[in-house]
């Protein structure tokens, strides 16, 4: 059975036995302490903790999901970072025997897979939580003999919570040759950021089954690359490497599955930079880049293979083909970037294999490979395989490590002050401008579209200058339309609102948000007329028609699918 038939059919299933099919939530979630969207139950959150949920109390839904905890594992038969997470939801509605009795129709009875090579696990106990005598019953009263039946610990029957805290609870598993297939979850504790467990005041239930796996074992398949959605992947690579699938395997899947996370992380508006969700994309499309050339694939291959993921789902996500343009773009232009990179590096690590060599030193220090890395971007495993190449070994690997994290630490800083306002000191000139960027940011939304989001900007007494997303130069007409814009907003002498509220209710109210997960619980939200509306520190003006007039004096790149504005107020 193809995988869109599975998809289907699974949601069909759960429509039927009275859920509501909701469509996946983005990449990007809603919850600021959590980098991705790594699990189907993150967009129902606060419905599993009493808040009415608008959907019913039984919901379905096949999720678009992102995990980078599996960066390292892909290349065995099972771990993917992106996939589509299928999973049924209750929300203070059915529990444990309900769940499992669905959850056993639908694989036995309507897909029919087999069930003697089917194993379950439950949760063992703990000194927290007992043990999960009731769904051992349950699945005994389904036929399930015990020794089917094994017990394990919270490491692995217990989930959650997805960020800091939230519903949790243990779970019971469905296996198929040692690889898990079916989670599902009883939600009956909430998990305080200090780890410590309360009861909910209602129970739920929240499944997750890869879409992935679950055509693996329906398409009786020894890995999820067999099945059918990344069988013209891998068959692309085949035809231009010289080295079969057989022998590469590894290094197949890696392309395979990594390009499929960066079409989809790139639909979403995320772009390649050294902090974030910006450095998983970036260091899965640089894994993708150090396979092809151990490949021997072209250098502009990854641009094709990319077309070939988006013809595979642009049908599921028809959004895929409206920003083809984009992602192909970013892309080739990261490649670009990468290969020029590893370029000058390699020259740089000749220079210092000399140096040593003569020095009688047979090692570089963690230091030393971090300033290569931040220098020109060649990532610690690029580094260590031109290490192994020269017979070289990287002393102090978690220097390297701890100079990294200081360097995000350093990246973050400097993101959260241009995100965050211009503090108590600022001048008029620099407040003016400060008020200014919200309504440039909003007329660049309304003349290119609202896939322009802000990716940073820097305020002085003279001019500001302001980044966003966006792939291709803008047009003189475009510049026009924009900076006409913000000059009839001007004109029209509209007033900026401040007020104080909750960060979901921000979001909820449509104000718009950057590096979302270094907000507070509490933000400012600042409203210019009907026109713009942003969570901000501020400072700005109280009425549009103290700007003066805007004027936009240079457009250019600022990286890849990145443009940069230059503008002052005269």
């Amino acid at each position: 059975m193809k995988t869109r038939e599975l998809r289907q059919k699974f949601l069909d299933f759960f429509e039927k036995k009275g859920h509501k099919i909701v469509p996946s939530s983005s990449l990007i979630p809603k919850d600021p302490s959590v980098l991705l969207t790594s699990a189907g139950m993150q967009q129902f959150k606060e419905y599993f903790l009493g808040e009415p949920s608008p959907y019913g109390k039984k919901v379905a839904s096949s999720q678009k999901c992102f995990r980078t905890s599996d960066i390292e594992e892909v290349g065995d038969v099972s771990h993917l970072t992106f996939l589509e997470m299928l999973g049924n939801f209750s929300f203070g509605n059915y529990f444990k025997e309900e769940a499992i009795k669905l959850a056993y129709e639908f694989l036995f009875k309507k897909l029919k897979l087999p069930l003697k090579e089917a194993r379950f696990t439950v949760f063992g106990g703990d000194k927290e939580v007992p043990l999960d005598e009731e769904s051992i019953l349950i699945w005994k009263k389904l036929g399930i003999p015990e020794e089917k039946i094994k017990k394990c610990g919270r490491e692995d029957n217990f989930w959650g919570p997805t960020g800091v805290e939230g519903p949790c609870g243990p779970t019971t598993e469905i296996h198929f040759g040692g690889v898990e297939v079916w989670n599902i979850v009883f939600n009956e504790y909430y998990c305080d950021s200090k780890k410590k467990l309360k009861p909910l005041k209602q129970k739920g239930v929240d499944t997750g089954m890869g879409l992935e796996r679950l055509a693996m074992v329906s398409q009786e398949k020894t890995s999820v690359f067999e099945i059918d959605l990344f069988e013209p992947i891998i068959k692309e690579i085949e035809k231009s490497s010289a080295k079969i699938y057989d022998k590469n395997s590894k290094d197949y899947r890696i392309i395979a599955d990594h390009i499929r996370g960066a079409v989809f992380l790139i639909s979403e508006g995320i772009f390649p930079s050294n902090v974030e969700r910006g450095y998983v994309l970036r260091k899965i499309l640089r894994r993708t880049i150090r396979s092809r050339r151990l490949l021997e694939l072209q250098t502009n291959f990854l641009f094709s293979l990319a077309g070939k993921v988006i013809e595979t789902y642009k049908d599921i996500y028809p959004e895929l083909s409206s920003r083809q343009a984009d992602i192909l773009t970013v892309i080739q232009k990261e490649e670009e970037k990468f290969r020029r990179a590893i370029e000058q590096g390699i020259k740089e690590w000749k220079i210092l294999s000399k140096i040593l060599s003569k020095a009688g030193r047979g090692y570089i220090t963690g230091k030393e490979a971090f300033s290569l890395y931040e220098t020109h971007s060649i990532s610690l495993e690029s580094i260590e395989e031109l290490a192994k190449e020269s017979g070289i070994k990287i002393k102090d690997k978690e220097g390297f490590k701890k100079a990294f994290k200081k360097h995000q630490e350093v990246s973050r800083a400097g993101a959260e002050k241009k995100f965050g306002g211009l503090g108590k000191g600022a001048t008029l000139k620099a407040v003016k401008l400060h008020t200014a960027t919200h309504l440039l940011h909003q007329a660049l939304r309304e003349v290119l579209g609202d896939d322009v989001k802000q990716m940073g900007s820097d305020i002085n007494p003279q001019r500001l200058r302001f980044d966003f997303s966006h792939h291709q130069k803008m047009t003189e007409a475009e510049i026009k339309k924009v900076e006409d814009s913000v000059n009839e907003k001007i004109k029209k002498d509209l007033a900026v609102k401040k007020e104080e509220m909750p960060y979901e209710k921000a979001l909820k109210s449509k104000a718009l948000a950057f590096f979302k997960e270094k907000y507070p619980e509490k933000v400012t939200v600042y409203s210019i007329g009907g026109f713009s509306k942003e969570i901000c520190a501020g400072p700005h003006v109280k009425k549009t028609s103290e700007l003066g007039r805007f004027k936009i004096i240079k457009e250019e790149s600022s990286g890849a699918g990145v443009r940069r504005i230059r503008a002052i107020l005269e």
